[in-house]
């Protein structure tokens, strides 16, 4: 009896020592995720999570958020079930707000908002986080935010946000794609077509090898025919064709220009025409020619 007794303590001490830890779980979840097996990848990150769930150490919080982040990216990546992704991204950002995973939840979280619920105030408000963590994309996320205000039509902020931009990361390579997308703003806004102008202008002398900088020309055209200055419009586009990608588009625009400046000119011709038949005074009969009255005149060939 007591052999028996003790052949069961060492039964439960030898399962206890084999039982299953939450890193475990995680690989045997990125075992399944790899092999194409996401709903299996689903089960062991759950368990993974239930087994950290009431544990504070930091050890502990470090393999939550990878879980949840492992979660998180197989709805996601693996079976496109954008809903659950965004809960679970969420449910990350909650429990471990200050993590990497948290930070590459965001940015994915601002993208899933953007495309598919357009829910572009939401999708701000992610990047405006992670970049307060100081990412290294930092300027490309930056970019974002101000791309996604002119979506929104907040023209004004967008504005404001290149402006920042172009101030933090004077080096970055987004700096053209940014000063293209202030001027764009600027151009949005009533009253300021010359400053929009100036602002494309500025592109290309700063930045003269961009692949931006031909379309800032196209774009100064536009301004300028905008402006009912077609001619200067028509001048701008043909020296855009020499680099532009879409000669195509540029043609049309030119085409379209010297149609307008036709049809002004006969429009202009013809009211000059009417103008003049309405000046012009009747044709007067032989007698009020010698100065004879008009009601003498009016029995002339009776």
């Amino acid at each position: 009896m007591r052999m028996l007794r003790l052949s069961l303590v060492v039964l439960a001490l030898a399962g206890a020592g084999c039982r299953d830890k939450p890193v475990d779980h995680l690989q045997r979840a990125r075992d399944a995720t790899f092999e194409k097996r996401p709903d299996e990848a689903l089960v062991e990150y759950r368990k993974a999570f239930d087994m950290l769930r009431h544990d504070s150490t930091p050890e502990a919080l470090v393999l939550r958020a990878r879980s949840l982040k492992g979660a998180a990216d197989v709805y996601w990546l693996e079976q496109r079930k954008v809903k659950e992704a965004v809960g679970v991204y969420r449910e990350l950002i909650q429990q471990c707000p200050e993590s990497p995973e948290a930070l590459e939840s965001r940015i994915i979280l601002a993208e899933l908002l953007r495309v598919h619920y357009r829910d572009l105030r939401g999708a701000i408000d992610q990047l405006t986080a992670a970049l307060q963590r100081n990412p290294p994309q930092g300027a490309e996320l930056h970019y974002q935010v101000a791309k996604l205000y002119f979506e929104l039509g907040d023209y004004q902020q967008c504005e404001l946000e290149t402006r920042r931009l172009v101030e933090r990361f004077a080096t970055s390579v987004f700096v053209d794609d940014t000063l293209f997308l202030q001027a764009q703003a600027i151009a949005m806004m009533e009253g300021r077509r010359q400053e929009a102008s100036r602002a494309f202008a500025d592109l290309r002398t700063r930045f003269p090898d961009s692949e931006l900088s031909p379309h800032a020309l196209f774009e100064m055209g536009k301004l300028r025919s905008d402006a009912g200055e077609h001619e200067k419009a028509i001048e701008t586009w043909v020296e855009t064709l020499k680099t532009h990608p879409d000669p195509t588009l540029v043609q049309d625009y030119i085409a379209r220009a010297r149609k307008r400046i036709a049809n002004t000119t006969a429009e202009g011709v013809g009211q000059r025409e009417v103008a003049f038949d309405r000046a012009r005074p009747a044709p007067r009969s032989s007698l009020e020619a010698v100065g004879g009255r008009p009601e003498e005149a009016a029995h002339e060939h009776d």
